[in-house]
């Protein structure tokens, strides 16, 4: 009798590489395909390729055995928690990066977010990448509109390449969005992505409180290291859970307040984060917040 929702499928090829990366996928084959050609095409580095497959009934765990790809498999959707998580079991190497399958890695994506690790005397950091995206949203961390292609049928791989590195955009603050470089080490400390957010919504500020709880100040994205990001091919899927309630009634905040106030997300990077003097704005954020949260409680 099989015990357990997760197996795990190790290869066998042992080469020396710098990061593991962890990719979670649902039945996303040709995107996953993308992503994972674009990391071997564009990389300066070598590094190791961990895949989550939940469900995989449109060939992905064949195409992965075909390349030789170390994965871990669920039969049916687990969830991004589930998935990094186990991902993460089968990482080789002490620097992670967490990343979805709908993200196409520019040329020398990895440099970098290496060179950045490199600068620091400490585990203690979120590093990402930048995405590009076609469409314009609230996410100040992107560079949008920026129009490539909005799936792997209408990619225009070529004017991309030609394109991506002249688009202006400074490097910014407060971690969040993948692809993400952390420390396997400060990701144990933290105990992953927390279980009780999947199948994921909310799964993100959750690990980005952890991470601050842990002691990490220092998060910041690197507008050199560009992805393109085809924006949500799997998450519009999937049957989504309250995370917004979730984070307030865990953490006695909102979301929202946690990234203005603490993380500062989104605006030019300008060092190490500071704790925030609990007065004026910020007292009044938690004071609604507390309010907002009995409420929550009273509404369940």
């Amino acid at each position: 009798m099989n015990q357990g929702i997760i197996s795990f499928h190790p290869t066998t090829q042992k080469t020396e590489t710098v990061f593991s990366v962890l990719i979670p996928s649902w039945n996303n084959v040709r995107y996953l395909q993308c992503c994972i050609n674009s990391i071997r095409k564009n990389s300066l580095l070598q590094h190791e390729i961990v895949v989550h497959v939940n469900e995989g009934s449109d060939g992905t765990i064949e195409w992965l055995k075909e390349q030789n790809i170390s994965y871990s498999y669920s039969k049916e959707n687990t969830g991004v928690c589930f998935a990094f998580n186990a991902a993460s079991a089968l990482a080789t190497n002490d620097l992670i990066v967490l990343t979805d399958d709908d993200k196409y890695f520019c040329p020398g994506w990895d440099k970098p977010l290496y060179d950045e690790y490199k600068k620091l005397d400490h585990i203690y950091f979120a590093i990402n990448a930048t995405s590009i995206e076609w469409k314009t949203t609230t996410n100040k961390c992107v560079m949008a509109p920026h129009h490539f292609g909005d799936s792997i049928e209408t990619f225009n791989e070529q004017k991309l390449l030609a394109e991506y590195d002249k688009i202006p955009f400074e490097d910014w603050t407060g971690g969040n969005w993948y692809p993400m470089l952390l420390h396997k080490n400060v990701w144990t400390i933290i105990g992953g992505l927390s279980i009780e957010f999947s199948p994921g919504m909310g799964s993100d500020p959750d690990m980005m409180m952890k991470l601050w709880k842990a002691g990490v100040r220092y998060y910041k994205g690197i507008s050199s290291s560009r992805v393109y990001h085809f924006i949500s091919k799997s998450v519009s899927r999937m049957k989504k859970n309250d995370g917004y309630t979730q984070f307030l009634q865990k953490w006695g905040m909102a979301n929202s307040t946690f990234f203005r106030h603490y993380l500062k997300l989104g605006e030019k990077f300008s060092g190490y984060s500071q704790i925030p003097d609990v007065a004026g704005e910020v007292k009044n954020r938690l004071l609604k917040d507390k309010l907002k949260r009995i409420i929550s409680f009273i509404k369940k």
